[in-house]
């Protein structure tokens, strides 16, 4: 072992990215590869000054990060980090580092793609064709089009913006509902979810998870949003009332809906699944190599970075780093 290389823990897979970039640089202790993680976790505490985590459903929460009395860092893979108790670490001194903008633009495209097939019912029609129906009558007229929709954005950050220049493209007129106006967007605000809710054809929630926005898309909500109405969500399962969302499409309250994350993943309620007028992705938003490869590096960066001395390149609002 190298002393003067911090040692960091790896939570979730080591993929060869993360190696060929942690491994020069770092003591890097995996996780994943520990016969008995408690034994394990008790021999490197006391030398852990960074964490890298990948795919991992470890909750990085204030009782696992206690136990490192000398951790400074988080650096995490994907936009997201509800897995990580930012606001406690920021409060202990621990930096927090996520993933965000290398992945914008391919989770803006798997939002376009989605709505796509919900609003046209791609996935049903090919489905139709391998079955050889085809052969005896063509494939429905679908009721759906985007001809004569507005979309409401839940969230109008990178991603959403994102997601609007796409939409802008097809010729769609977009509002949105955010906590508060984006100074830099142009688009329609609306301070009441639930009053964008009822003006809109489609909502496109892009909003990120966490306690503060869990259910934020209920019973209300898809009622406000109506008979006609498509709910499109790639953003956090926990962002839906997953059983008012299966009650309010059973009872036709909303026409479909187009799901890219589950409250329990890889879990999908078998109720979502036998239902023909939704569309599920098994998470796809950024699962692109390209994008994948560009995320990994990132965590890498964020950690040479911080051992550097230059402090991390993107640090999330809870834990800013000291000037």
């Amino acid at each position: 072992m190298t002393d003067n290389k911090p040692d960091v823990l790896l939570v979730g897979p080591s993929k060869p990215l993360l190696a060929k970039g942690l491994e020069p640089a770092f003591t890097v202790h995996r996780l994943i590869e520990a016969k008995d993680p408690e034994t394990f976790l008790n021999g490197v505490a006391d030398r852990v000054r960074a964490f890298a985590v990948t795919y991992s459903n470890q909750k990085i929460d204030a009782e696992f990060m206690q136990r490192f009395p000398k951790l400074e860092i988080v650096s995490s893979f994907g936009v997201g980090y509800d897995h990580v108790d930012a606001k406690w670490a920021g409060a202990h001194g621990i930096l927090v580092t996520n993933t965000p903008d290398v992945l914008n633009e391919e989770v803006a495209d798997t939002a376009l793609g989605l709505l796509l097939c919900t609003v046209r019912e791609f996935p049903q029609a090919e489905r139709y064709l391998r079955a050889g129906k085809w052969e005896q009558a063509p494939y429905p007229l679908t009721v759906a089009t985007l001809r004569d929709r507005t979309i409401g954005m839940v969230g109008m950050g990178r991603i959403g913006q994102a997601i609007a220049r796409r939409l802008d493209a097809f010729g769609l007129p977009v509002v949105y509902h955010a906590r508060r106006p984006n100074a830099g967007v142009a688009y329609k605000h609306y301070p009441s979810l639930l009053a964008m809710a009822h003006d809109v054809d489609v909502l496109m929630v892009i909003v990120p998870g966490g306690a503060e926005t869990r259910n934020l898309i209920n019973a209300a909500v898809l009622e406000a949003l109506g008979p006609r109405g498509i709910l499109i969500n790639v953003a956090r399962g926990s962002v839906v009332d997953e059983p008012a969302l299966i009650a309010a499409l059973r009872d036709k309250k909303i026409f479909a809906a187009g799901l890219d994350v589950f409250v329990n993943e890889p879990k999908v309620p078998r109720e979502l699944m036998e239902m023909e007028n939704v569309v599920l992705f098994p998470h796809l938003g950024s699962a692109s190599a390209f994008t994948r490869a560009a995320m990994d590096q990132l965590v890498v960066d964020n950690l040479i970075s911080w051992a550097s001395g230059k402090g991390p390149l993107t640090p999330v609002p809870e834990t800013p780093p000291k000037k």
